[in-house]
C-alpha cells in the first residue's frame, strides 16, 4: 500500500453525513450506543487518528489506541459540551475533514509502523503494530460502516427504553 484510498474514505464519510442529517434514531438496545454517543465515539477517533497520522508525518513514534473513545462517560460528557446530535455532526464534519486532510499527506509514510489498539466488539480486535496505511483502511472499511450499520439501525428498529 503506497497511499491511502482517499476516496474510499470521504465516500464512507458521506454516507455517515447522510445517515445523520436524516435523523429520527429510537432510543438504543438496553446496553447500546445511542445516536448521539456512536457520534461523539465517531468524532472522537478522528481526533486521535489526526493526532496519530500527525505524528506519522512528522517521523514521531506515536501510538493509537482506540479505547479511551468508548467509554460511556466522555462520550457523554461529549454530547454535554456538543449540545446533542447537531453540534455533534457539526464536530464530527470537522473532525474527519481534518483527518482526510492528513491522510492525503501521507505518501510513503502510509508503510509506518504503528502500534495499535482497536477493540470494537467481535468486528474489530487488533493489538499490534501495524502500518498506519493498514489502520486507515481498517477505519474505512471496517470502522466507519460498523457504525454506519448502528445508526442505521437506531432508525429503523427503534428499541424501547
Amino acid at each position: 500500500m503506497d497511499e491511502v484510498d482517499a476516496p474510499a474514505l470521504r465516500r464512507a464519510y458521506d454516507e455517515l453525513f447522510a445517515e445523520i442529517d436524516a435523523g429520527g434514531f429510537g432510543p438504543p438496545a438496553e446496553g447500546d450506543l445511542s445516536a448521539e454517543q456512536v457520534v461523539a465515539h465517531l468524532a472522537a477517533n478522528d481526533e486521535l487518528m489526526s493526532e496519530t497520522t500527525e505524528a506519522v508525518l512528522a517521523g514521531s513514534p506515536f501510538a493509537y489506541y482506540d479505547l479511551d473513545t468508548i467509554h460511556r462517560p466522555q462520550l457523554d460528557a461529549l454530547v454535554s459540551e456538543c449540545g446533542g446530535l447537531d453540534g455533534l455532526a457539526a464536530l464530527f464534519r470537522v473532525t474527519s475533514r481534518r483527518l482526510c486532510a492528513l491522510a492525503d499527506q501521507l505518501g510513503p509514510a502510509v508503510e509506518t509502523p504503528v502500534e495499535t489498539v482497536l477493540r470494537e466488539g467481535f468486528d474489530l480486535d487488533v493489538d499490534d503494530a501495524l502500518p498506519w496505511g493498514r489502520t486507515l483502511d481498517l477505519h474505512v472499511r471496517v470502522h466507519l460502516p460498523m457504525h454506519l450499520a448502528q445508526l442505521r439501525a437506531l432508525r429503523r428498529q427503534p428499541h424501547l427504553a
